[in-house]
């Protein structure tokens, strides 16, 4: 029998990083795209509302106000981003 073995490095992370923190890089990348994700969780928390039921008027108006909330957060990031406001 003729065994094959890989022929590059490993891919997964290295004992000694799985335990790390994070760098102050991550924490600002993080920090930067807080807004979006708060708004990506309160779209779902108004899409969660309606799994068990017919989305009424009030859920309808809920969700697109969130989903302009999500847009208008990415938007706002990107162009940060572009204008080289933020590394």
């Amino acid at each position: 029998m003729e065994y094959i073995a890989a022929r590059q490095a490993a891919v997964t992370a290295a004992v000694d990083s799985i335990d790390r923190e994070p760098t102050a890089a991550e924490l600002d990348a993080i920090e930067r795209e807080m807004p979006v994700i708060l708004a990506g969780v309160d779209l779902l928390d108004a899409q969660i509302i309606t799994l068990d039921r017919i989305p009424s008027e009030l859920d309808q108006r809920r969700i697109r106000r969130a989903r302009r909330r999500v847009l208008a957060a990415r938007r706002e990031l990107a162009n940060r981003l572009s204008s080289g406001e933020v590394a």
